[in-house]
Order: structure tokens, then C-alpha cells, then sequence
């Protein structure tokens, strides 16, 4: 896989469900998407910004979804399925997935916010195809084979200062 260097291209790809159920059950807190994009870019050259969210009805979702953009990230929104057996459904690993393998032949590092060990994978796959893979999350909510086949991780917790609001 390729070393880090100012040239290499990055795309950051934030599951941002993930993240924020991990942070608000770990630390009852919100993550600052600033520095974990700043983070995630690392001085290289950020090709892709995306963060993948739902649209819950819920109060104060928009400026969430305009904060975001502001900050320099896509937003790709879905909104929550309701089942008729009253349960709700709203994933974005096939999205993500699907997104990570069009970048996979723009960029040098895809940088993956998320703990949810479905993209482990995915992560072998663009890994072979020749793209470094990061994973940035909270290592208490991470799955162990994610972490493992990530060329790099980078805990979340490890800096709750820097990473959450």
C-alpha cells in the first residue's frame, strides 16, 4: 500500500449514523466533523468529502445537514424506512460501499468513518485493487476485523478532545 505524502489524494467516506450512535452511547457527545476531517485529510490533497446521514424528521436535522456541508463534505441523505410491524431501518453500507469502489481509481487513500465491521470486505477489496485504506472510530464500538485490515486506524477515543463537541 502506499505511504502517506502531501501528493497522495484522499477521499473521506463518514458514516455518520455510525459515529454518532458511538458517540452518544460511549460519551453522550457529538462529533466535530471539522477536526475529524481535518484529521482524516491529514495535509494531503482531499479529493471527496462525503458523509452519509438520515433523515429522521428530527429537530434540528437541517442545520446539521447545511453544517456539514459548510464544513466541506457531500451529504447523501436517506430517509428512515418504517416497516409495517413499526420497526425502522436506514443503512448506508451498500451506498458507502458502492461510492468507496468508484473512488477506489481516483484517489490513493479512502479514509473510512466507521466501526461497522460489514466494511472489512470492502476494505480487502480496494486494498487489492491498490488503494491504502484508513478506518477513524471509536475503538470500544469498532469491529476487531475492521481494525485489522485497515492499513491504518486511528481511535477516536484515544483524543476525545479533538474529536468530539
Amino acid at each position: 500500500m502506499s505511504e502517506i505524502h502531501p501528493a497522495q489524494r484522499v477521499a473521506v467516506l463518514a458514516d455518520s449514523q455510525n459515529l454518532y450512535h458511538s458517540a452518544q452511547s460511549i460519551y453522550s457527545r457529538n462529533i466535530d466533523y471539522t477536526a475529524l476531517l481535518d484529521d482524516a485529510v491529514d495535509d494531503r490533497r482531499l479529493t471527496r468529502a462525503i458523509a452519509y446521514v438520515i433523515r429522521a424528521d428530527a429537530e434540528e436535522e437541517e442545520s446539521f445537514f447545511d453544517a456539514l456541508v459548510d464544513i466541506g463534505f457531500e451529504t447523501r441523505i436517506k430517509d428512515i424506512r418504517t416497516f409495517a410491524d413499526g420497526s425502522k431501518k436506514a443503512d448506508w453500507d451498500v451506498g458507502i460501499s458502492l461510492d468507496a469502489v468508484t473512488l477506489a481509481n481516483h484517489v490513493d487513500t479512502i479514509v473510512l468513518c466507521t466501526g461497522d465491521g460489514d466494511f472489512t470486505r470492502l476494505v480487502r477489496h480496494l486494498q487489492h485493487e491498490g488503494v491504502r485504506v484508513e478506518v477513524c472510530c471509536f475503538e470500544e464500538s469498532a469491529a476487531d476485523t475492521l481494525v485489522e485490515a485497515a492499513d491504518e486506524f486511528t481511535d477516536m477515543s484515544a483524543d476525545t478532545e479533538q474529536f468530539l463537541l
